[in-house]
């Protein structure tokens, strides 16, 4: 893993912007964020209750949805998907039962690459938020996918 400023993930009060989408999926209000975010449903790995985050999709097809771990393999919501990948998610108003997994590097580095064409402006600030740098270069990408991780969530069935 290269060396980099990759911010520690918030914590306490800090984390308040963070989370805060989280209560509009909790109203059934999810559907405003559209199809560029998910609500993730996850099993503490320590503590067995459920947990939440909403994360950015970066990609999705038919199959599956692609997010990245900002903050890198620090992320709770990432540690505990490896412990237990068995997870639900809702994009919109649609709630569907899937599996995660971490990608390999390539295809980590393919994700990011539709991502950095079709988003090139929200990549390069969302990098800045997290103390990372992106210059538009494929030694860049490269370094990014190294750095954070790729995560497919393959659809099972709906709920």
């Amino acid at each position: 893993m290269p060396s980099t400023n990759l911010r520690k993930p918030p914590r306490g009060w800090k984390a308040w912007f963070w989370r805060a989408p989280i209560w509009l999926y909790r109203w059934h209000l999810g559907w405003l964020l559209g199809k560029r975010f998910l609500h993730l449903t996850h099993i503490g790995r320590k503590s067995g209750i459920a947990r939440e985050a909403v994360l950015e999709v970066v990609h999705h097809t038919q199959e599956a949805y692609y997010v990245v771990s900002g903050f890198g393999e620090k992320s709770q919501w990432y540690k505990n998907i490896l412990d237990t990948p068995e997870v639900k998610i809702q994009i919109g108003r649609n709630k569907m039962n899937a599996l995660a997994e971490r990608l390999p590097l390539k295809n980590a580095e393919e994700i990011l690459s539709i991502y950095a064409k079709e988003h090139p402006r929200s990549l390069r600030e969302l990098m800045k938020v997290v103390g990372l740098s992106y210059d538009g270069s494929k030694k860049s990408l490269h370094n990014l996918a190294e750095t954070l991780p790729v995560i497919a969530f393959h659809i099972q069935k709906k709920e």
